[in-house]
């Protein structure tokens, strides 16, 4: 298993001592209060607070905030009110296109279950290579990070995320526990109060591009091999994903960024993503 951390401007994955919590289980009684609080508010301009207050009782995190997904690929904003000073880099650019890169939107269009979601446990192994990351998470500051998805009506898909930034210490193994265990409740509140969302987002004009990667010079195996790179799957784990030998990888590599005329992934992702 792999973490977020981030020291300095270099980021890398490894276990931190820092991943110990020192959050108790809240007794009953305030844990059904809070619950209770948080149902109240479903409707109202005050149930995101609400729902982050017993949140918090199980674990502390910095940021909350949440997108939808529609079944022909376009992204909306579901939750991102209290972000401000980073608006422009996890809201605004990952709306733009960024969001198809996001381990994230990958497992919730895969699989629409309600449950929690790691993004440790999601992220290819080359993933902090990547200028996704560089740009999102090595930006934002973010160590780490953990999803709730939720069903919506015509087969949306919403992820509301809970993410620690800076020098906080990632989610720990009882905080994930926690977390996992209020999964079913957590998201039935996030459903019954963003019910309304996806006829809300059909109705805007502003829709994000379409999740497809294209280019009139790359055949379909390139362009897949291109959309893997981007998300951060190493040669190895692109040759696993499409039963390839690590050999006919590094020459589709080559073959691509020949035809593309570039020499990096920086490129590759100003290219197709920007």
């Amino acid at each position: 298993m792999s973490v977020f951390r981030i020291a300095g401007e270099r980021s890398v994955f490894s276990m931190s001592s820092a991943a110990v919590s020192n959050t108790e289980t809240p007794s009953f009684d305030v844990w059904n209060a809070s619950l209770g609080a948080a149902a109240s508010a479903i409707g109202s301009v005050g149930f995101p607070d609400a729902l982050a207050a017993a949140l918090r009782l199980l674990s502390p995190f910095q940021m909350m905030n949440g997108f939808l997904y529609s079944p022909d690929g376009h992204a909306f904003d579901l939750y991102n009110e209290k972000i401000v000073a980073k608006r422009s880099i996890i809201v605004d650019r990952y709306l733009a296109g960024a969001f198809v890169l996001d381990p994230f939107y990958d497992a919730a269009r895969a699989d629409s279950s309600e449950r929690m979601i790691v993004m440790r446990d999601l992220a290819p192994d080359d993933f902090t290579q990547t200028e996704y990351f560089r740009l999102h998470y090595a930006t934002t500051q973010i160590v780490d990070e953990i999803g709730f998805t939720m069903k919506f009506e015509d087969n949306f898909v919403g992820v509301l995320s809970l993410s620690r930034t800076g020098i906080a210490p990632v989610f720990s193994k009882d905080d994930l526990k926690r977390l996992r265990s209020a999964a079913p409740v957590i998201c039935a509140l996030g459903k019954r109060h963003w019910f309304h969302a996806p006829s809300l987002s059909l109705d805007t004009k502003t829709a994000s591009p379409t999740s497809k990667i294209e280019h009139p010079l790359l055949t379909k195996r390139e362009l897949e091999i291109v959309t893997l790179i981007l998300k951060g799957h190493s040669n190895l784990s692109l040759a696993a994903v499409l039963s390839l030998s690590p050999n006919t990888v590094k020459v589709h590599r080559r073959q691509v960024y020949a035809k593309l005329n570039i020499s990096s992934q920086a490129e590759l992702f100003r290219l197709f993503l920007t």
